[in-house]
């Protein structure tokens, strides 16, 4: 089953197995909705116990991971949730995973490469597009320069200033 990315754990908060994590979602509060998460490279399911909130980030302890010592191994990993606990999104909104790796044109048919990460920038995210030859191209995530994102094709189709590109 397809896992979809929803925080990096930053670090840990106190000594009782707090975790601090940077939610990779537009909406934190998300996170009270879900029953269990995966963290990277782990295939169990790790239960919540608890969310709170500090600046940007997100406090979270799990069941049986009350010390400081069982989640310190966790710095840095992802927290992943499994597909069926996504959320609908509006319309013209799309999840990470479901635009990594869709191929890239230019509006006169020119392809680009494919999408190999997406960068949170401050107000927008900048799509890192990378072309066959190993070069990579930054396009701000806007309607301006991204009119066309077409899942069920599976591509996207940019159309750059000059310089862009």
């Amino acid at each position: 089953m397809k896992k979809i990315r929803v925080g990096q754990i930053v670090d840990t908060h106190g000594v009782q197995g707090g975790i601090k994590v940077y939610p990779l979602t537009d909406e934190p509060e998300r996170f009270e909705e879900l029953e269990y998460v995966y963290i990277e490279d782990s295939t169990e399911k790790f239960y919540i116990k608890s969310i709170k909130y500090h600046k940007d980030r997100v406090i979270i302890t799990f069941d049986g991971l009350q010390d400081i010592n069982l989640v310190e191994k966790y710095k840095k990993k992802y927290l992943f949730i499994d597909e069926t606990q996504k959320r609908d999104l509006p319309e013209d909104t799309y999840y990470i995973s479901d635009i990594v790796g869709l191929e890239v044109f230019t509006v006169e048919g020119v392809y680009l490469g494919k999408v190999k990460e997406i960068l949170q920038a401050g107000s927008n995210e900048v799509y890192v597009i990378k072309s066959q030859e190993g070069k990579e191209y930054l396009i701000p995530s806007v309607k301006e320069f991204i009119p066309v994102i077409d899942l069920e094709a599976g591509k996207i189709v940019v159309d750059p200033i000059e310089g862009m590109i």
